[in-house]
């Protein structure tokens, strides 16, 4: 496995991962740093809630979007996200700041944001679950990203398991049963740059605490966001502030539980109960806006799934590089 050389100009790379930070005794290999107890059933139990939490939100979203713009829904919900964030950062005996690794940060925190742009957009025009489903095609994406980022080389099976994951997405376009919707590729956009955000933050947490990563994504996020409120500003009502905090509330929630899911078990085991979103975002479109899934859509969904949790499986026996190199 390869990675591009850190030029001297650049900042100095850290050393290898704190040994304190070692995975507990009995956890197989891969478990994540830092893990204070091996425990995937729990783990598992925190995905499936984080997941429900994400989708309420996403929800949120969709419903916010019909009276205010994307460019507002976006910003909020990274403010109030931030802010909801600040109380846990800066609590006693909580990691610094300050960290050697700001372009890391902030590249990661863009494509993270990107994402975040375009999967809203996608709520606010497609189904939900049709939205939600391209955005978990990010499995599929990450050796793509990694090859072409970092040079880390494709397993064969992980590459059958990305074929077989387009595939799945080719069902789901639907683009030889009916019109294309150009809205599904920006969802699946969605999917790629949030791809590029997990691999940076895999790159990230091998010398930096998660509190760090977490918080330069807000803060850069907040901050960029603010700049596209000079031309897409959307002043909210009652509702649209009540949906904006909830949101945000939602988002922080969720954001614990899968940080507390990927404490206690490698991505390998928790991996395969993020698809639980799915299940909850067809569940609320049916309720809220009487939408059902085709067989079509289906045969996708399952395609998508077996090949992002194949591929999560098979790299999980890949273990990650030291951060080097610029982003």
């Amino acid at each position: 496995m390869t990675s591009t050389a850190l030029p001297a100009s650049g900042p100095e790379p850290p050393g290898p991962p704190d040994p304190a930070r070692a995975a507990p005794p009995g956890a197989p290999p891969g478990a994540p740093p830092g893990t204070l107890r091996y425990d995937p059933a729990r783990g598992a139990l925190y995905a499936v809630v984080a997941e429900l939490f994400f989708t309420s939100m996403a929800a949120s979203v969709k419903l916010a979007s019909a009276d205010l713009s994307n460019e507002t829904i976006v910003f909020f919900r990274n403010l109030f996200g931030l802010l909801f964030l600040l109380p846990w950062v800066l609590r006693p005996g909580m990691p610094g700041l300050a960290t050697r690794h700001l372009r890391w940060h902030v590249v990661r925190a863009l494509a993270g944001l990107g994402s975040m742009y375009c999967f809203f957009y996608a709520l606010a025009h497609v189904p939900m679950a049709e939205a939600v489903l391209m955005k978990l095609t990010a499995p599929l994406f990450i050796p793509l990203v990694a090859f072409l980022w970092l040079g880390e080389r494709i397993p064969r099976q992980v590459g059958l398991a990305v074929l077989i994951g387009f595939a799945g997405v080719a069902f789901i376009l639907r683009p030889g049963f009916g019109e294309l919707s150009p809205v599904l590729l920006v969802a699946l956009g969605a999917g790629a740059l949030a791809a590029a955000g997990k691999t940076g933050v895999r790159q990230l947490t091998r010398t930096e605490p998660i509190t760090r990563v977490v918080f330069y994504f807000a803060l850069v996020s907040t901050l960029v966001s603010a700049l596209p409120l000079a031309w897409g500003w959307t002043a909210p009502g009652p509702q649209g502030w009540a949906l904006l905090v909830l949101l945000g509330l939602l988002a922080t929630f969720g954001q614990t539980f899968m940080t507390a899911a990927y404490g206690l078990a490698p991505a390998a085991q928790i991996g395969p109960f993020t698809y639980s979103s799915v299940l909850f975002a067809s569940a609320y479109g049916w309720l809220l806006w009487g939408n059902t899934p085709t067989l079509v859509s289906g045969i996708g969904a399952v395609l998508v799934f077996a090949a992002g949790v194949a591929a999560t499986r098979a790299r999980s026996r890949e273990p990650a590089e030291p951060l080097s190199g610029t982003p």
